[in-house]
């Protein structure tokens, strides 16, 4: 497979149906916008920590469905797409992981160790991703609403994550001052 094509160089990509759609709409502003969310978890990888390093392989892999369903405007039973199961995964996560916590009681600055400080970056793009979602939904209804619990759901557990790497790495938490 040739990495180049030359298939896009008129600003038009391909979805997974092979119609082709311009690279500035929404559709592509979305599933670009979780691609960076994997690479930016991809960053944290390899941690330190094997629960961590597990959870974050599985939402990688779990964000490639993620994009792969936004990329089918109109999915057939063979697609993949996000569901309900990967939804409670990650509830399951955050609550494991939240056990190891004292209760947050006030907000938290994005900071602290390398990891952690990379979870809470990742966690921001999360957030966009799930608005650049939200916006795809009201301009257009072929939107799994399974994806846009996913990331809300999703950026839940990058901050719970980086807590908890904080915590482990014994990096307190900072917190702004009014």
């Amino acid at each position: 497979m040739k990495i180049y094509t030359g298939r896009g160089d008129d600003g038009l990509t391909d979805l997974r149906d092979m119609s082709q759609i311009s690279k500035a709409s929404p559709r592509i502003e979305a599933y670009g916008t979780v691609d960076e969310v994997n690479a930016l978890v991809g960053v944290v990888r390899p941690i330190a920590y094997d629960d961590i390093e597990n959870c974050l392989r599985e939402v990688q892999n779990q964000l490639h469905v993620l994009q792969a369903d936004l990329a089918t405007p109109e999915s057939s039973e063979d697609d993949p797409v996000i569901t309900e199961s990967h939804i409670e995964q990650l509830e399951t996560w955050i609550d494991e992981f939240d056990a190891e916590l004292d209760p947050l009681e006030q907000f938290v600055l994005p900071s602290g160790s390398d990891p952690g400080s990379k979870l809470h970056h990742a966690r921001a793009v999360c957030r966009r991703a799930e608005r650049r979602s939200v916006e795809l939904a009201s301009a257009q209804s072929e939107v799994n609403e399974d994806v846009i619990i996913y990331l809300n759901r999703l950026s839940d557990l990058l901050f719970t994550l980086a807590r908890v790497v904080n915590e482990r790495e014994g990096s307190p938490e900072e917190h702004p001052t009014y």
